[in-house]
Formats: C-alpha cells, sequence, structure tokens
C-alpha cells in the first residue's frame, strides 16, 4: 500500500483541526479537493478512517491509528530533507573556537555536541591554544570564541563573560600519600613522584608561568598528552598530578586535595571576537554556557 505525503499531511490537520473544511485551508486546498483525498485514503486503507458529524470529523480507531504513523512519517521526511539539504546548501565558513587544555577535556566536547546535533548547517573548527594566543586570534578576528583564562585575560579590550570555575587540585591514589592531609602547597607535591603534561600543552604552560624560576622541580615519570590518560595514572598510583577539579570524575579510587598556592584558584571566561558576532556565533556562545553550567 502506497502513501501520498501530502494526502497523510492533510489526515494530519483535518484531525487536528476536527474538520475537512479547516485541515483544507491549512494545506490551501478548495474543500471538494480535500474532500476527494480523503475519501481516496479511506478507499485506499480499505476502511473508514473518518466519522463526519455536523459540527465537524473525528476519526475511527482506525484514522487514529493512521494520525498517529502519518505523524512520525511526516516527521522523519523533515529530518531526511533536512539532512540531505546539509549536503546541497551553501556552506558556510566553519565558526573557529579557541581553548585551553583543562576546556578541551569535557566543556569543549559537551558544548560541541549539542551544538552540532542542533545546527547541521554549520562546522567548527577547533584548536588548543594559551590564553595569550587566543586573545591575539580573537583580537585579529582569526577565530570567533575563545575559552580563556580570567587572570590573563583581565587587560583585554574584547568582550568577556563569566563562564566557570577552573581552579587546580592535586590528586593520588586512594590511600596513598595525599592520605591523612588536608591541603598542599606545590612544593609539598613536588617532593613527591608526578605525573604531567608535555610543556607545550596549554595547562603546563600556565602552571611553569606561575610558578617562577625558583620553584621546586618535579620529576616526571611520564608525560602524557590528554587530562584523561593523567588522571588514569594518577589513579593507578604512578605518581602525583595537578588537574582542574573539574575535570575530575567522582568515585572512591582518588584522592582530591586542594592546592594552597594562590595561584591554584582560577575561572575559565568566553572570549568573544573583535568582530562583529554572527547568529550562529551567538548559538555556539549559548552551547559553551550551558555546557559549563
Amino acid at each position: 500500500m502506497r502513501y501520498d505525503l501530502d494526502d497523510l499531511r492533510l489526515f494530519v490537520n483535518v484531525v487536528a483541526e476536527g474538520s475537512i473544511t479547516a485541515g483544507a485551508a491549512r494545506m490551501h486546498l478548495s474543500l471538494p479537493s480535500a474532500s476527494a483525498r480523503i475519501r481516496a485514503l479511506e478507499s485506499q486503507a480499505g476502511v473508514a478512517l473518518l466519522i463526519r458529524e455536523r459540527r465537524g470529523v473525528r476519526p475511527t480507531p482506525a484514522g487514529t491509528t493512521l494520525a498517529r504513523h502519518a505523524r512520525e512519517v511526516l516527521a522523519q521526511t523533515a529530518r531526511l530533507d533536512s539532512a540531505v539539504a546539509s549536503y546541497t546548501a551553501a556552506r558556510s565558513r566553519p565558526l573557529v573556537l579557541v581553548a585551553g587544555t583543562s576546556a578541551m577535556d569535557r566543556l569543549v566536547p559537551a558544548a560541541l555536541a549539542s551544538f552540532l546535533r542542533e545546527y547541521p548547517e554549520h562546522d567548527v573548527t577547533v584548536s588548543e591554544q594559551r590564553t595569550p594566543r587566543s586573545l591575539r586570534l580573537l583580537s585579529e578576528g582569526k577565530a570567533d570564541l575563545g575559552i580563556v583564562s580570567d587572570d590573563e585575560a583581565g587587560s583585554t579590550s574584547l568582550r568577556t563573560e563569566p563562564l566557570a570555575d577552573d581552579s587546580l587540585v592535586v590528586i593520588g591514589q586512594s590511600g596513598g600519600v595525599l592520605a591523612g592531609r588536608q591541603s598542599l602547597s606545590y612544593a609539598d607535591v613536588a617532593e613527591h613522584p608526578m605525573v604531567g603534561l608535555p610543556a607545550d600543552a596549554a595547562l603546563r604552560g600556565w602552571i611553569d608561568k606561575h610558578l617562577g624560576p625558583h620553584a621546586p622541580v618535579p620529576r616526571y615519570r611520564t608525560l602524557v598528552p590528554t587530562l584523561h590518560a593523567l588522571i588514569t595514572l594518577a589513579t593507578a598510583g604512578v605518581g602525583l598530578a595537578i588537574v582542574p577539579l573539574r575535570s575530575v570524575p567522582p568515585g572512591p579510587l582518588l584522592d582530591i586535595r586542594p592546592l594552597t598556592d594562590p595561584w591554584s584558584t582560577r575561572a575559565h571566561l568566553l572570549c568573544h571576537s573583535a568582530h562583529r558576532p554572527t547568529a550562529a556565533t551567538k548559538s555556539l556562545a549559548h552551547h559553551i554556557h550551558l555546557a559549563a553550567g
């Protein structure tokens, strides 16, 4: 049995309006034409679909079933049209988002997942950058949005918005060297073997900058490229690690302690390009805020 999509759309409108006349009007059809289509649909189905009354119509049990499935078919067809159209429409340039290591761990993936699902016509280019570099790219209009550290963006003339706490903590295997400690300074942490990020990682660069030249030199047992790998190694007892609290998954396998160093307390800001924002940029910013919340 083959159904015409316009006939299904007409039938759904008739059921919704409770009137063939009103349903026909929504489809910009004449009443005789709409009535003929409904009769043809009933003939094809081999069963009455509507109960015709003085003040309108209501669906039979078979009509109710048809209307429910027709709505699903029409919705799926609309999604199909949108998916195909995303390939045929002229593509806008990708949005450019820059962010540091900690934002890349969870915040950026969560924001992109929801934004890209909702806006299949837009693409996003993402790169990990330290805050000073991000601010330059935003000032030059080479990036649309940036997630930056508040302490390094305080003097910028670009528009910024508070986004999320990004304070750092020290983590280690549960029951290990952190047991019984309430908090530690970086100097205390560096007395023990550590695992860390490579020197070119944005977070590692930020930490090294704030330590200064006279800070104790840590013994890194290994350097790994992602926070996920870093947390995995710390959980396994390989060494202590300094990471953003937001990146640490809840659970009993890790001891988490605050750092007493003032630089460990920091926050993320959402920074906007010097160029006028587009509707797509505003939408991406909204999804970043949702992910940060």
